[in-house]
């Protein structure tokens, strides 16, 4: 499982649109062959078709789509944007912390998720990954879920 690497986690990025955003965190997982090209354009359809069911906690998307639309093995990248943007999510918006999930099968989905849940549930450290300036800083709290 590739767990927010530090080829995985892009900080201070600049988006337009949740597209866009979704795009950046899939191309992460792409240019570390975690995911096909058609997994990112997966995780976009899902947005347009379902809406922002993903942003599951205030401040946060976990766009993903299902195994079988081009995803290699379990996977997660952040993407940190440098604006807050509208996801369209009632409660949970504006968005900045960007984690596209990927997973082959769905013993490692819930794998992932679990990690994810550990990393996600304490708004301590959702706040300080929200303003960090170095992977290092991230890495300081993967370390905290084993990863």
């Amino acid at each position: 499982m590739k767990f927010l690497g530090p080829n995985l986690v892009a900080l201070n990025v600049r988006v337009d649109t949740p597209e866009e955003a979704i795009r950046k965190a899939g191309q992460l997982l792409l240019n570390q062959n975690h995911i096909y090209p058609s997994y990112i354009e997966a995780m976009v359809r899902s947005y347009r078709k379902n809406g922002p069911y993903f942003v599951l906690a205030p401040q946060i998307a976990l766009p993903h789509a299902r195994p079988e639309d081009g995803a290699r093995e379990a996977s997660v990248s952040l993407v940190q944007l440098a604006e807050p943007i509208e996801f369209g999510h009632k409660t949970n918006d504006p968005v900045r912390l960007v984690l596209a999930l990927g997973a082959s099968n769905s013993d490692e989905h819930l794998e992932v998720l679990k990690k994810l849940m550990v990393l996600l549930g304490d708004k301590a450290i959702i706040e300080k990954m929200i303003h960090a300036k170095t992977y290092e800083e991230i890495e300081h709290f993967i370390r905290g879920v084993g990863a």
